[in-house]
């Protein structure tokens, strides 16, 4: 039995194996007729995974406001209409998911970091209200390296903020998610309250580990509280900021073992992304450390991500305990049925589906 094919339960959720979809955002809305609408090409691109054999498909990053973008062309999930374009998606997942799959939604605020230009629109740095941008906020007034200075958080829109997970998190249930992921990672918002190498606020939401951790864990209970008992809730943080004075592997596991005791079923667990300056040593399976260690510590289920790119690289992930489900981005582009040909080369049996099952491989061996 492969490792990477067993299935696993959080809460009721059942998901087939442990490969899964990590989440990969498009930029591809359509800013000024239907901002944060996700439409055919989102369909496409997480549908193919569904059919390439993937348990479990993460969105991209869905912005709870508008104000949280990460991009005018990101997606949303803050009014109606962007609920009822995601739940077409779902809808297609379940119906034509070969391995049963199951989606969940990314939620998310950029902070200091929204209002960016999107990758392949040939200019870098913050989108100018000319351009359709808008005044970022963030925990303090000191701005990503290139970016404009966002404005300080009032308390009044750090409540608000924690409001807008909750709303999003309900019609995330509305448009059939099976699970919810908030993203506390990458230098977006929720990481930028916990960094002290961006958050210098002395009141509650910030100060010594519990002040910064604060807002992290206060979305936490407001989307636990409006999501079903019988959904799992997923946590996704940077487990180093790369960088001295910042965010390291001890405060992660510290934050991993409180967001459990607050109703997270699993931590996501990526890293980087709080600061230009960071020094990332990358390679493969460069992550899965910082992964094994909070699933050890923290004493809760973990995925892994980053450059693992192989059926092996993954199977080793799982089978000698570094997490419970390995997250596919960069391969799963470049192959959207990479957990088809991974389930071949470990020699387990998948369900395809019935449109593709003449292109089964036969085991000659």
């Amino acid at each position: 039995m492969s490792a990477l094919f067993e299935p696993l339960k959080l809460r009721s959720l059942e998901l087939q194996h442990r490969g899964w979809v990590s989440p990969m955002c498009q930029y591809s809305c359509d800013a000024e007729a239907a901002p944060g609408v996700p439409h055919d090409w989102h369909l496409m691109h997480l549908g193919s995974f569904a059919a390439g054999g993937a348990a479990l498909i993460l969105t991209e990053a869905a912005a709870v406001n508008h104000e949280g973008m990460i991009s005018p062309r990101d997606a949303g999930l803050y009014n109606d209409a962007q609920a009822e374009a995601w739940q077409r998606i779902t809808s297609f997942v379940h119906r034509h998911g070969a391995a049963d799959a199951k989606i969940g939604v990314q939620l998310a605020h950029a902070g200091r970091k929204a209002s960016t230009y999107w990758p392949f629109s040939g200019k870098h740095g913050s989108v100018p209200e000319s351009d359709g941008g808008w005044t970022t906020a963030g925990p303090s007034a000191s701005a990503f390296d290139g970016y404009a200075e966002p404005a300080v958080m009032s308390e009044e829109q750090i409540t608000g903020v924690i409001s807008d997970f909750a709303a999003a998190a309900v019609r995330a249930v509305e448009a059939g998610f099976d699970t919810v992921e908030i993203h506390g990672a990458h230098g977006y918002l929720l990481h930028q309250f916990q960094s002290p190498l961006i958050n210098t606020r002395t009141d509650a939401w910030g100060g010594d580990e519990a002040g910064r951790n604060r807002l992290m864990l206060a979305v936490v209970d407001a989307v636990r509280a409006v999501i079903p008992d019988s959904m799992p809730l997923l946590l996704r943080i940077s487990a180093s900021d790369w960088a001295d004075g910042g965010v390291d592997l001890a405060a992660s596991v510290r934050l991993a073992q409180e967001a459990a005791q607050h109703g997270v079923d699993l931590v996501d667990v990526s890293s980087g992304g709080a600061v230009a300056h960071q020094q990332i040593k990358a390679g493969p399976g460069y992550q899965t450390g910082f992964s094994a260690a909070i699933r050890r510590d923290a004493g809760v289920p973990t995925g892994t991500v980053g450059l693992l790119t192989s059926a092996g690289q993954a199977e080793h992930a799982i089978a000698t305990g570094q997490a419970d489900g390995v997250f596919i981005a960069r391969a799963a582009l470049r192959d959207p049925h990479w957990w088809l040909r991974a389930a071949f080369e470990l020699g387990h049996d998948i369900k395809w589906a019935p449109q593709y099952e003449r292109a089964v491989p036969r085991r000659t061996f």
